[in-house]
């Protein structure tokens, strides 16, 4: 979606302290003394792993850059759009069974399905855009499921 990064208020907030504290943990592995490179005529494994553990902090941390400068927090929409299912939106829906599910719509960073926030890239995610309440949406992948709208809900922290 355009380059941007959508997150929540708390969303921003955790990735923020994540990456203060990557940061902070940078600094200390990189003030220490360094492994030295050879171990007699060998690469010394602790420099290699040294090394391993460096690369991907610091790739977390250009990940996390990227996406505090792309960040775009999310609001609810205007009162008047606030019957249809938007990025933000927190979904109460039913299934074929009578079963009740809510999810919340948010940007893919943030997205987590086993807390019931799903990206808005999904095929769940995108099925719900623009619906309102009564609607029944289809979603084919990976499983066929049918959801009747029963609430939409905006309250985005």
């Amino acid at each position: 979606m355009n380059g941007k990064f959508y997150l929540t208020k708390e969303g921003l907030k955790k990735l923020k302290e994540e990456y203060e504290a990557l940061k902070e943990l940078w600094k200390k592995k990189t003030s220490k003394e360094i492994p030295e490179i050879l171990h007699s005529e060998d690469l010394n494994p602790e420099y290699l792993v040294f090394l391993e553990d460096l690369n991907l902090l610091e790739a977390r941390l250009r990940e996390l850059d990227k996406t505090l400068k792309n960040a775009k927090l999310i609001k609810p929409p205007p009162k008047e759009k606030q019957n249809t299912i938007q990025l933000g939106a927190t979904v109460t829906v039913e299934d074929e069974k009578g079963q009740i599910n809510k999810f919340t719509v948010v940007g893919s960073v943030e997205a987590d399905p086993l807390q019931g926030k799903i990206s808005i890239d999904s095929p769940v995610g995108k099925a719900l855009l623009g619906k309102k309440v009564g609607e029944r949406v289809v979603i084919s992948f990976p499983i066929k499921a049918v959801y009747k709208i029963k609430n939409i809900k905006y309250s985005i922290s």
